[in-house]
C-alpha cells in the first residue's frame, strides 16, 4: 500500500490527458513555453552551420540536429498523452525543458569541450522523459511500450557515452547512436523475451502532433528571418545587399506558402478522415517533418550567406547552402504529402530538378550569390504560383 500511495504522489494517473472519443487534444501554452528552448537550439545549429563549413562540419552539423530534432519529437509525442497542465506534466516539461536548454548551451563545442554537457543532457532526457511515462502508464500496455522504448533510449546512451569518452571516434560513435534512435521505431523498440510493439499500441491525437509540428516548422522559418535582419543590422546596406535581403525574404514565404497552403492541408484532411493517425504521425511527422525543419535551418544559412556577399561569385558551399536548404524542404514534403495522400507531388520533385540546375548553373559560370539566390528564388515562386493556380481550379 505504501508502493502504490507513494508511485501514485510521484506519477499521478491524473496527469494522463483524458480521451473522450477522437475529440483534438489542444496545444497548450506549457507546450509552446518548452518549444522556447528550440528558438535557442535553431540558432545555435545554424551558427554551427555557418563557422563549420566542410564536409565534416556538416555531418557534424547534421548529427547534432538529428540529437535536438530527435528529442523534441519525443517531448512532443509524450505530451500527447501526459497534460501539460497537470502540476506533474509541467514538472516534467520543465525538466525536460532544462535538459533541451543544456543541449544547446553545449552545441557549439559539442564535439571538444563539451561534450559530455550535450551527452549527459540528451540521455538524461531521453532515459528521463521514457522513464517517467511508463511510470504514469503503469499497468497499461502503454506503461511497457515505453519501458521498451527506455532500453532502447539505454543502448543508444551507452554509444553516446562513448563518443564523450573517445574523442577520435566521437563523430562515428555518435552517428551510430543516432541510428538506434531512429532506427528504434521501426523495430517496434523489439526487446528479447517481450517482444515488440505494434503500432495499433501507441494510439494518439495526430491532429495535436500535426499542431505541434507546425509551430517548430515556423520556429525553423524564424530562423531565417533572424540571420537576415540580424545580417542587415551589422552591414552597410548597399544595393545589391538590399535587393538580396528582398530575395531572401521572398525565399522564406514561398517556403511557408507551399507549407501551408499545399502541404499541411492534405495532413489536416488525413487525419480527420483516418483511424490509423500512429501511422500517419511516424511516418509523416516524426520522420518527414524532420527533413523538412531540416531543411529550413539549411536555407536560413544559405539567405545568411548570401545577403553577406551578395556581389561576389558564389562559391561552393553557398550553392550547396542555397540548393540543398529548400531540396531537403521540398523532399521531406513529399515524404508528408506521399504519406498523408498517397501519391508523389511530381510538382515538387521537378522543383528539387530546378534548384539542382541552378545551382549547377551558378557553378559553371561563377554567378554571384545575387544571381543563386533570384535563381533559387524563381523555381519556388514558380511552385507557390502553380499551387495558388492548382487551388483555384479545385475551388
Amino acid at each position: 500500500m505504501g508502493t502504490k500511495l507513494w508511485l501514485e504522489r510521484l506519477a499521478p494517473k491524473m496527469a494522463l490527458r483524458a480521451r473522450e472519443g477522437d475529440s483534438h487534444v489542444r496545444v497548450t501554452n506549457t507546450e509552446l513555453f518548452f518549444d522556447l528552448v528550440y528558438v535557442f537550439s535553431i540558432i545555435q545549429l545554424s551558427h554551427f552551420l555557418l563557422e563549420h563549413q566542410s564536409w565534416v562540419g556538416a555531418l557534424q552539423a547534421a548529427t547534432l540536429f538529428a540529437a535536438v530534432w530527435w528529442s523534441w519529437n519525443y517531448t512532443a509525442w509524450a505530451t500527447n498523452w501526459v497534460h501539460p497542465n497537470h502540476p506533474a506534466g509541467r514538472v516534467l516539461v520543465f525538466v525536460l525543458m532544462g535538459f533541451a536548454l543544456a543541449m544547446a548551451v553545449a552545441m557549439p563545442e559539442a564535439f571538444s569541450e563539451r561534450a559530455w554537457l550535450f551527452v549527459a543532457a540528451y540521455v538524461c532526457m531521453a532515459v528521463v522523459r521514457a522513464g517517467y511515462m511508463a511510470l504514469l502508464f503503469r499497468g497499461e500496455r502503454m506503461g511497457l511500450n515505453y519501458a521498451q522504448l527506455g532500453l532502447w533510449s539505454i543502448v543508444s546512451g551507452l554509444l553516446w557515452v562513448a563518443g564523450a569518452l573517445w574523442a577520435e571516434q566521437r563523430l562515428p560513435l555518435w552517428i551510430a547512436a543516432v541510428l538506434v534512435d531512429y532506427l528504434a521505431p521501426f523495430a517496434g523498440f523489439w526487446v528479447p523475451r517481450l517482444g515488440g510493439t505494434p503500432m495499433s499500441s501507441w494510439p494518439l491525437s495526430g491532429l495535436h502532433l500535426l499542431e505541434r509540428n507546425q509551430q517548430v516548422f515556423i520556429i525553423a522559418l524564424g530562423e531565417s528571418v533572424l540571420l537576415l535582419g540580424g545580417t542587415l543590422v551589422g552591414a552597410q546596406l548597399t544595393g545589391e545587399r538590399v535587393v538580396a535581403a528582398i530575395v531572401g525574404f521572398l525565399l522564406i514565404i514561398s517556403i511557408w506558402w507551399v507549407y501551408f497552403i499545399d502541404a499541411t492541408e492534405r495532413g489536416e484532411h488525413a487525419f480527420l478522415h483516418t483511424a490509423d493517425h500512429t501511422r500517419l504521425a511516424r511516418s509523416g511527422l516524426a520522420f518527414a517533418h524532420g527533413i523538412m525543419v531540416c531543411g529550413a535551418i539549411v536555407t536560413a544559412v544559405a539567405i545568411e550567406t548570401m545577403i553577406a556577399h551578395p556581389e561576389e561569385p558564389a562559391h561552393l558551399p553557398a550553392i550547396l547552402f542555397a540548393v540543398l536548404g529548400p531540396s531537403l524542404f521540398l523532399l521531406g514534403s513529399t515524404m508528408f504529402y506521399l504519406t498523408m495522400a498517397a501519391r508523389v507531388p511530381l510538382g515538387y520533385l521537378a522543383a528539387v530538378a530546378g534548384l539542382f540546375l541552378v545551382g549547377v548553373g551558378v557553378s559553371l559560370t561563377h554567378a554571384s550569390g545575387l544571381v543563386l539566390g533570384v535563381g533559387v528564388l524563381v523555381v519556388m515562386s514558380v511552385l507557390a504560383g502553380a499551387i495558388q493556380i492548382q487551388n483555384r481550379v479545385r475551388s
